[in-house]
């Protein structure tokens, strides 16, 4: 994992113990993703535990409403969001996740 991030530029940097409140975006984020993906899932690989995390970062960044952006989604796609149209559900990971949307008229 250091070689990954240190090969893609990140540098890490060291925070007092026992200090979450300092990085508490990265928290929140950590532990959506355990509480709405990790936790609910079995692995049987490091191959199944990325496909995982894809799929909710995904979910995550195009198709989940965040309180921070006044319930807005981060990417908002072409055609969600319309008034009119019928109602559509995007399942991932199973059916774990899911979106629902108007499809365009």
């Amino acid at each position: 994992m250091r070689r990954t991030l240190r090969a893609s530029g990140v540098k890490p940097r060291r925070l007092s113990p026992g200090s979450p409140n300092l990085k508490a975006h990265q928290e929140r984020f950590f532990q959506s993703l355990k509480s709405e993906c990790l936790g609910r899932m079995i692995f049987f690989g490091e191959e199944s535990l990325r496909r995982a995390v894809r799929e909710y970062l995904a979910h995550y960044h195009r198709e989940r409403n965040h309180q921070g952006l006044e319930n807005r989604l981060i990417e908002l796609a072409a055609g969600i969001g319309a008034a009119e149209g019928t109602i559509e559900r995007r399942q991932r990971l199973g059916g774990m996740l899911n979106h629902y949307h108007r499809r365009a008229a």
